[in-house]
């Protein structure tokens, strides 16, 4: 993972914290729909941004708790977790944002969208000691079953691997 890559997320990842108040309890994170090959972006994606689009487009901004970001690799959540004693909790408009995202990755695919590679969740976060710590969720080809409890089920188990002390680093490709 190049040391440049490394310090764009670290400033994006700052100026969501900064942007965005949070209370103590709360827990920076990016959750990133990334294709494995190729690109996911507009260009080469045209009806799955339209989905994504539309679906975006029916959350009022100031209801979001969350900011999207595009990237050629694919979609980038930032969001905040809360970390209780009960354990996580991972808004339900993140989960449904998420699920939204993969499904229109699957219907652009089969209406032409390129390429047709796989995609995969990954939630990622820097650890106190500033090192980047990623877990990979899910792993989709555009013809598998979407199931959004499985993708929430999922995000909560990798999200609490990731902030458990036992989590090694992970080298994040670009």
């Amino acid at each position: 993972m190049s040391s440049e890559w490394n310090n764009v997320f670290r400033d994006r990842m700052r100026g969501f914290e900064i942007k965005h108040p949070h209370s103590d309890n709360e827990i920076p994170v990016s959750i990133k729909v990334r294709v494995i090959s190729g690109c996911f972006h507009r260009e080469h994606s045209p009806y799955a941004y339209k989905i994504i689009d539309d679906y975006l487009s029916c959350i009022p901004a100031d209801e979001r708790d969350f900011i999207f970001e595009e990237h050629e690799s694919g979609p980038e959540i930032l969001v905040f977790l809360a970390v209780t004693t009960a354990g996580l909790t991972l808004a339900k408009s993140v989960v449904d944002l998420i699920t939204a995202i993969v499904k229109a990755r699957s219907e652009s695919v089969m209406k032409g969208d390129h390429p047709q590679a796989p995609v995969e969740l990954i939630v990622r976060r820097f650890d106190k000691t500033g090192e980047i710590r990623e877990e990979k969720v899910l792993h989709f080809n555009y013809s598998d079953p979407i199931n959004p409890g499985e993708i929430e089920r999922k995000l909560t188990e990798s999200t609490k691997q990731l902030l458990s002390d036992n989590s090694k680093p992970r080298r994040e490709k670009k």
